[in-house]
């Protein structure tokens, strides 16, 4: 009946409409969304509920419950030791652990309200207006600066870069430090005026929010004069919240999902009490003692009754029976001997125990700070402590798992070697050179390349998401050549350094990746330019393992150029030298290298246009949009002709083989898994490489 009178409840719904600067329709049947504040809560507790469910938390332990029955016995029957005996030591235990918590969770309160109030400038009524982050609201549109964190998940929109892109890092978010490019449609990026922005009429439809932080399927509408435009949204326009911004002076972005509907906020975990291993043992050692306890008390109370069966033994003269007790219930006076017994063993499980571990924890936190191993001079930080609870599981690692790239290498990549047409090549003195053939060059003359060479290094200037350094874009019509006809240098950056090293050797052997924009490559070959249509982007995924460009060259043809992983692009190549180049890439990899494999296919008019319904009809598709573009993409990279192989070259740093001694001599297993070859040989080469730095 809801949605016959026109309102859909956002939780029944797949998807969710936001209108961009909140421009909701003047007619129709529109019931606005709720959505959730733009307010991040990490913390546990509330003033209100703090003593409540901390309590609960603290007697869920065993060992707590347990001293709490304790003390609860004493006080209802008549026992041979005093009530405070157990319950000063609870108390002890119970506030100490409160004050702990406690204090833990006011820093967590400090540090939400530090980020909930850090100030924000929205576009609201044809200007920037300072708020704050909390007050931001789905459908507002942000502006964010250089080096600042995004307050939300935002959709970009446009950016102070010529066609609406920009350069982010999701460290705090995944671990990862390279930049990632990120772009704006074509309607919005035009828009980097405030005044511009806050005439925009549009409205995004999205999924609801989920935690997977490289998932995001959209598609903005736009009103255009008459007509309305549709452009599809995925990862690359979603902006995440907890993300920097780099090597971008602003941008403006419609906030999507706030507070914690954001990806961020979607991937925290649970904040119930944790238990360490430690405490767990303690637990079950806990539960032996217990059944001790109870074994021993209900021995002595049989004990006590076969004792007093005889009637001398029952009512001695110095302790006569009351009048009251020679009444009462034997049942009755069985339990209150057996309590009184249970009273009287109880200290077999010490409280003090819990009450040293307790402070342990605590005070050790404070060491783990203090601790200058740990203390990163470069950045000015040391380790910080969120929770004490799990302090002592840092002793209990037995297997450490890492992968290669950036954890033991350095990451910075080198070109070493590549396969072209079946050929080895090494890079020699900024000269590509076939395997065993030296020859000798004139200085500062540039060895002519043949086709397939030329072929496979415009590949790899073209296949990739490598930018200039903004200073040196507005000089892409100048020569970025010497007088000599050798390349100056250009300054790369890049979120991938395999794609960085690989269009730095191209450079240097003669192919030089001059500049791009949202439409168009340009690269020189032998000092004369050439500029290629940029027509679409196949980003790179973990389940395809590559990345696709699909160019017009300058004669007009359109060209698919794609790398990626040998697992996939040579099942899919029917044409070039496979088999040489599969014994080529093994080689590499037994060096220790980074291996990609580089592949072209040339599409007839037909065949394209089929390619752009395809990919538009997979875009802009809300449901089942990532099966559809996969169906796409396999569409495309496949017949394809194998150009070559690169082997690249990622240093080890140089302390690894301290490390990894430090794991060994703590009794901790270390097991490498790279993901760029899953080679067994490689991975013994690379491990013989560190053993053998250890020994």
């Amino acid at each position: 009946q809801l949605q016959w009178m026109g309102f859909d409840p956002p939780h029944q719904s797949d998807n969710r409409t936001i209108y961009i600067a909140n421009r909701f329709p003047q007619h129709g049947h529109y019931v606005p969304q709720k959505f959730a504040e733009n307010r991040i809560i990490s913390s546990k507790y509330t003033v209100w509920n703090f003593v409540p469910k901390n309590l609960f938390e603290q007697f869920r332990r065993v060992a707590n419950f347990y001293f709490l029955i304790i003390f609860l016995v004493q006080l209802m029957i008549d026992t041979p030791t005093s009530p405070i005996t157990s319950g000063l030591p609870l108390f002890f235990v119970i506030t100490v652990t409160a004050i702990k918590q406690g204090y833990e969770d006011w820093l967590r309160h400090k540090a939400d309200n530090e980020v909930n109030g850090a100030p924000v400038y929205v576009v609201r009524s044809g200007g920037l207006v300072k708020t704050r982050s909390k007050n931001i609201r789905v459908g507002d549109i942000v502006r964010v600066a250089k080096d600042e964190t995004f307050p939300a998940d935002l959709v970009l929109l446009s950016s102070d870069r010529e066609h609406g892109c920009c350069y982010v890092t999701t460290a705090s978010l995944d671990g990862e430090t390279n930049l990632k490019k990120h772009a704006a449609v074509p309607e919005t990026a035009v828009l980097q005026s405030v005044a511009n922005l806050d005439k925009l009429v549009a409205v995004i439809e999205c999924q609801q929010p989920e935690a997977d932080l490289y998932r995001f399927v959209g598609r903005i509408t736009i009103s255009h004069q008459i007509e309305e435009i549709v452009r599809p949204l995925g990862p690359k326009s979603l902006l995440l919240r907890g993300a920097r911004l780099k090597n971008t002076k602003e941008i403006f972005g419609v906030a999507v999902y706030t507070g914690m509907e954001t990806k961020m906020a979607l991937n925290y975990k649970s904040k119930s009490q944790k238990r360490s291993a430690v405490e767990k043992s303690m637990n079950s050692f806990l539960i032996i003692y217990l059944i001790i306890l109870l074994c021993e008390a209900i021995l002595s109370t049989i004990l006590k009754y076969t004792w007093q069966s005889e009637e001398k033994w029952n009512e001695p003269w110095y302790n006569q029976q009351t009048d009251h007790e020679r009444n009462s219930s034997k049942i009755l006076r069985f339990i209150s001997d057996f309590l009184a017994f249970l009273v009287l063993y109880n200290f077999i499980i010490p409280i003090s125990l819990y009450v040293t571990v307790e402070m342990q924890k605590f005070l050790g936190s404070f060491f783990i700070g203090w601790d200058l191993d740990l203390y990163h001079e470069e950045t000015n930080e040391k380790a910080q402590v969120n929770t004490s609870d799990l302090n002592e599981e840092l002793g209990q690692v037995e297997y450490v798992f890492t992968d290669k790239t950036g954890t033991l290498t350095e990451n910075v990549m080198q070109f070493r070697e590549c396969s072209i047409n079946g050929l080895k090549y090494q890079e020699i003195n900024g000269r590509l050179v076939p395997e065993g053939l030296i020859e000798d060059f004139p200085d500062g003359v540039q060895p002519s390349l043949t086709h397939e060479e030329e072929l496979f290094l415009k590949a790899l200037c073209l296949c990739h998401t490598v930018q200039i350094n903004n200073d040196q874009t507005d000089s892409m019509c100048a020569s970025p050549w010497r007088s000599n006809g050798l390349p100056s240098e250009l300054e790369y950056y890049a979120s991938s350094p395999d794609e960085k090293a690989l269009v730095e050797a191209a450079r240097r052997v003669g192919v030089v990746f001059t500049g791009a924009n949202a439409e168009s490559m340009e690269l020189k070959s032998g000092g004369k330019p050439e500029r290629y249509k940029l027509l679409h982007i196949l980003e790179f995924d973990a389940n395809r393992r590559r990345m696709s460009v699909i160019v017009e060259s300058p004669s007009g043809e359109k060209l698919l150029f794609t790398k990626g992983a040998d697992s996939v692009i040579l099942p899919t190549s029917k044409n070039g030298e496979v088999e040489k180049t599969r014994l080529h890439v093994d080689e590499f990899a037994l060096k220790g290298l980074r291996t990609l494999c580089v592949a072209y296919r040339k599409f007839t008019e037909e065949e394209y246009k089929e390619v752009e319904q395809r990919l538009f009809e997979a875009k802009t598709a809300l449901q089942q949009q990532e099966e559809r573009l996969a169906e796409a993409y396999n569409f495309i990279e496949k017949d394809l002709e194998l150009l070559g192989a690169t082997g690249v070259e990622d240093k080890y740093i140089l302390p690894v083989y301290l490390g990894k001694e430090i794991l060994t001599q703590g009794s901790c297993d270390h097991f490498l898994q790279p993901s760029d070859k899953q080679n067994q040989r490689k991975l013994d080469s690379i491990n013989y490489v560190i053993n053998s730095a250890m020994w």
